[in-house]
């Protein structure tokens, strides 16, 4: 079965959430700080860039043509006074190894020649034209205009992918003068200490959000332990009652709950106790004065009433005291039960098969499993002619028994769980039963955890199927 995508613990999908919100946020604080530093860097450089190659162009404007070719020449030679200050313009006989990064580029190169043109159309006037493009291959000669102070650094590390642009400025005389602009390669980069402290935070903020999601599920998970041993356990133990507000309300409002369960189980006790004192005493004095009787007939006839009476009594009080006979849960080896189970039956005359084994021994009440199983075999004996039992073991134990009887209406098959009652076929003397066998197994099956079902087979018969979880 494929996995699902999202995690099915809650202290997963707390902490999963958690961590991808924080992840959400740092990298949308990182992508504002890039951009804003890409912002402060091209203002800077543009800024800069316009400064000198404006104070550049004015000073070339006051020289004869002569002399303004002359100059440039000089400028643009490598050994000019304005050449960059890492290497040589057009980039060949850059270090080979430059120094280490100090810093992380990111993809966010802003249009910085829009921007720089207009700077210098503000700068140098209407007289004046202004090309800006990528500088061609073979690079023309042409004068380097060094970075700004706060970008040489990032340029000596990335010389060699540094992108270069040539500015050329038209003189009103028709004259030009070409200047090299060196960008960085993919913006104004960050500085690695700040990825640093980031991913400090991010560490930080994961594990303090590892505790919180620990502090709210880990009550929740004893709330739900302490919810499963209700009816499994006579006192299960209360939930201490601490960490958040809401969680303490839930634990004392579980605590108040078992109580008041124990104290109505205690009254019902207590009743039941002395129901079964009051109803036993004029039973037995019914029974002597009937063994005075000369009327054979009558004497047992009215035998068997007290004797249906008596049973329904036992079988009542069964039914009524549920969990509260005290009987400790323990490792029951299913396979020597059922195997005990079927001897007691081969013994009274009736057929009992059973197949397959369980892997290992269930942990549950013993006294109880076998009366729950007790009470489906004879009922699949006493209307089915047969019991065949198939065992199969896994995430749980499964114990179906089927029988070869008409089986039961499927309007029925859950009405026949409720205590006292009966179909109409088994209203006789001959069938006997008071209606609580099924009603005493479903109850001992779901105080297991488990469940008791009842099928027809499309054979023929009727399939009880009792399953009891694993508990992990």
């Amino acid at each position: 079965m494929r996995p699902p995508l999202w995690p099915q613990s809650l202290f997963v999908r707390l902490l999963a959430a958690s961590v991808a919100a924080v992840l959400i946020a740092q990298a949308v604080g990182l992508l504002l700080i890039a951009q804003e530093r890409e912002r402060f860097v091209l203002q800077g450089s543009v800024r800069e860039w316009t400064r000198r190659i404006a104070e550049t162009t004015q000073m070339l404007q006051l020289l004869s043509a002569p002399e303004r070719a002359q100059r440039v020449s000089e400028l643009s030679a490598p050994h000019g006074h304005m050449h960059m200050p890492f290497g040589p313009p057009d980039g060949h006989g850059a270090d080979p190894h430059p120094p280490p990064r100090g810093f992380v580029p990111l993809p966010l190169l802003s249009d910085f020649e829009a921007a720089l043109k207009e700077q210098l159309h503000a700068a140098l006037g209407p007289s004046y034209s202004v090309d800006i493009g990528p500088t061609p291959e073979p690079p023309p000669a042409a004068i380097s205009i060094p970075a700004p102070f706060y970008e040489a650094h990032e340029l000596a590390a990335h010389q060699s992918t540094a992108r270069r642009y040539d500015v050329t400025v038209h003189f009103a005389d028709g004259d030009s003068v070409i200047y090299r602009v060196t960008r960085l390669p993919g913006g104004a980069p960050l500085p690695r200490n700040l990825l640093i402290n980031l991913t400090l935070v991010v560490l930080l903020l994961v594990i303090a959000l590892y505790a919180a999601a620990r502090n709210i599920t880990r009550p929740l998970l004893d709330l739900a332990r302490a919810a499963d041993s209700v009816g499994r356990e006579l006192r299960p133990a209360r939930l201490e009652e601490r960490v958040a507000r809401e969680l303490r309300d839930a634990a004392r409002a579980f605590n108040t709950m078992q109580d008041r369960l124990h104290r109505y189980l205690d009254s019902r006790t207590r009743v039941l106790a002395a129901m079964s004192h009051d109803l036993k005493t004029p039973l037995t004095r019914l029974r002597l004065q009937v063994e005075t009787l000369d009327n054979p007939t009558m004497q047992a006839r009215i035998g068997r009433e007290l004797d249906e009476m008596e049973g329904m009594v036992r079988e009542a009080l069964s039914l009524f005291r549920g969990l509260d006979d005290g009987e400790p849960a323990a490792a029951v080896d299913v396979n020597a039960l059922l195997a005990q189970i079927r001897a007691e039956f081969t013994d009274m005359g009736s057929v009992v098969t059973v197949s397959g084994s369980a892997l290992q021994p269930y942990v549950g009440k013993p006294q109880a499993l076998k009366r729950c199983l007790t009470n489906l075999i004879a009922n699949a004996v006493k209307f089915g002619v047969r019991a065949d039992l198939a065992v199969e073991d896994g995430a749980e134990l499964v114990i179906r028994v089927r029988d070869h009887g008409p089986g039961i209406p499927e309007s029925e098959l859950e009405r026949v769980f409720e205590p006292f009652y009966r179909l109409e076929s088994s209203r006789n003397r001959d069938s006997g039963g008071t209606g609580l066998g099924l009603s005493i197994a479903r109850d001992i099956a779901q105080a297991h955890g488990g469940s008791l079902s009842l099928v027809n087979l499309p054979g023929g018969g009727l399939e009880a199927v009792l399953r009891l979880p694993r508990r992990r």
